[in-house]
């Protein structure tokens, strides 16, 4: 019970067409060449190019580096905040020693007439010896 196939002669014969090249598609190594040139003419102008970038904009770079490097400062400072606010106990404790030392603060140099003209000669020194003005007795 075999199907009957009759076989004849001739079997399909794939037929390539084989196109020379041309102007769309150009010959072997001349594509790659194509591209490379201006990539590699390219990289040898970045150097110069960015050394006149670099000196005529040297202080915008230098200021936005400034700039990005305050802003990952004041990043890791919050993290590291947080992370200790996270801690049981630990904000309690830094509330209560920034509320004593404020009562000391007071205390010492805000309560009397006398201790405040004293902070105020110490501030006043302290500011005449940072901005270089006259300097105060002591």
């Amino acid at each position: 019970m075999e199907p009957d196939i009759k076989s004849t002669g001739a079997e399909a014969q794939p037929s390539l067409k084989t196109d020379p090249s041309g102007a769309i598609t150009p010959a072997g190594g001349e594509v790659w060449q194509e591209y490379l040139t201006p990539i590699s003419e390219f990289l040898k102008k970045l150097p110069g190019s960015l050394e006149k970038f670099y000196t005529e904009y040297k202080d915008i770079i230098i200021i936005v580096g400034i700039v990005f490097a305050a802003f990952i400062t004041v990043k890791l400072m919050l993290a590291l905040l947080a992370a200790i606010n996270d801690v049981p106990l630990m904000a309690p404790i830094f509330e209560i020693v920034g509320i004593g030392y404020t009562g000391w603060f007071v205390y010492r140099y805000l309560w009397k007439a006398e201790s405040r003209s004293e902070l105020s000669h110490d501030f006043a020194a302290l500011k005449a010896k940072i901005l270089g003005g006259a300097s105060a007795e002591s």
